[in-house]
């Protein structure tokens, strides 16, 4: 599907350029704590950014692509909840994130795992 392609385009753009943000405007503002934190959320975000674009060039080619659609949706909403809270998180002291980032890792899993049955 051309949504999960493009939409995994724009999100590997972004996660490129939040992580030269990272690098080169954090380093010397955050705790070094703080800056892995960031950095696995840059990490996590490039990943699944390319995991929409795999989904993109998946969906059709499989009987059960509504799965691998679903899975799409689950990785988009992985990288908004992970690698999003983790930004914030590393950069703000908002406790109430704390709960949202396992959330986003949940939804990296139950997309991956969506990826493989749609694709059995």
């Amino acid at each position: 599907m051309q949504t999960f392609i493009v939409l995994g385009s724009i999100l590997m753009a972004i996660a490129v350029a939040v992580g030269a943000f990272g690098a080169h405007m954090l380093k010397s503002k955050l705790e070094p704590d703080k800056l892995k934190v960031y950095e696995v959320g840059v990490q996590y975000h490039l990943i699944h950014a390319l995991g929409l674009v795999g989904v993109g060039l998946l969906v059709g080619q499989y009987p059960e692509e509504g799965l691998i659609e679903l899975a799409g949706w689950f990785m988009l909403a992985g990288i908004v909840l992970f690698s999003g809270s983790l930004y914030v998180l590393s950069m703000k002291r908002v406790r109430l994130l704390g709960p949202i980032t396992p959330l986003g890792g949940l939804s990296f899993i139950v997309g991956w795992v969506l990826v493989a049955l749609g694709v059995l």
